[in-house]
């Protein structure tokens, strides 16, 4: 994975989602930053999944995303990762890692034949994550720490202009949460990599974010951890932060 290089961002304009005549986002303006990890909170209802959905180009919406690259230059077709919540893995499924990511980056069929220079490069790769030695593992044997470096290392190949993480750390334990966060700063300080990151726990937001964005429908306030936790807009809808 490449380096990317100096002082880029996305830039999310005026994004607006109605259903009929309700209006789900109004004119939602986000700038994240290379080297940020932005998360986005809010109350269950707040419009954060139809984000994120939007971003993706899964729901109507007005508005656009672009990117900004080191020399000015806008483009509207940018390169986005996406790691979902969950995905639906049953316990025993024969698909491997491998098998998994090369359906993602080859137009070779898996299940012809395994290409060596795919595997070595599958494996270089997952390598960044510390999880090379899961290559030959089955999806389903995987725990939710270890399914989760898989899912980034996927969705940072090709590197993204714009990570877009869905609760990343739900259902795993406190150490695959510290790995994560790892995995994390590194993509930020080594591939100056912009992250937007949808997340419940405040308290994680609270410690790792480098601005969080509180959304109901339309950005509330956004800051550093510290200014939004603290803001009046932020104990109207959670009260105090412990």
């Amino acid at each position: 994975m490449e380096k990317a290089c100096g002082l880029h961002c996305t830039k999310i304009n005026n994004i607006g989602v109605k259903i009929g005549n309700e209006v789900i986002l109004k004119d939602v303006s986000i700038h994240i930053h290379c080297g940020e990890l932005t998360v986005i909170i809010g109350r269950n209802g707040a419009g954060k999944s139809t984000l994120l959905k939007a971003i993706l180009g899964e729901v109507p919406h007005t508005g656009d995303i672009t990117f900004v690259d080191k020399k000015d230059n806008i483009t509207r077709k940018i390169k986005i990762g996406y790691v979902p919540q969950s995905i639906n893995v049953e316990r025993h499924m024969p698909t491997t890692v491998h098998d998994l990511f090369a359906s993602a980056i080859s137009h070779i069929p898996v299940f012809l034949r395994k290409d060596k220079k795919i595997y070595a490069e599958i494996k270089e790769h997952l390598k960044i994550f510390g999880a090379e030695e899961l290559i030959d593992k089955s999806i389903g044997d995987l725990s939710g720490g270890e399914l989760q470096r898989v899912l980034i290392a996927i969705a940072t190949k090709p590197t993204p202009n714009l990570l877009i993480l869905d609760e990343p750390v739900s259902g795993i334990d406190r150490n695959g949460i510290q790995d994560f966060y790892q995995i994390i700063n590194k993509l930020k300080s080594e591939y100056d990599m912009s992250i937007i990151m949808v997340s419940h726990d405040l308290d994680l937001a609270n410690k790792y974010a480098d601005k969080v964005i509180l959304l109901d429908k339309e950005v509330i306030k956004e800051g550093k951890p510290e200014d939004v936790f603290r803001s009046l807009e932020f104990r109207n809808r959670f009260g105090e932060l412990n």
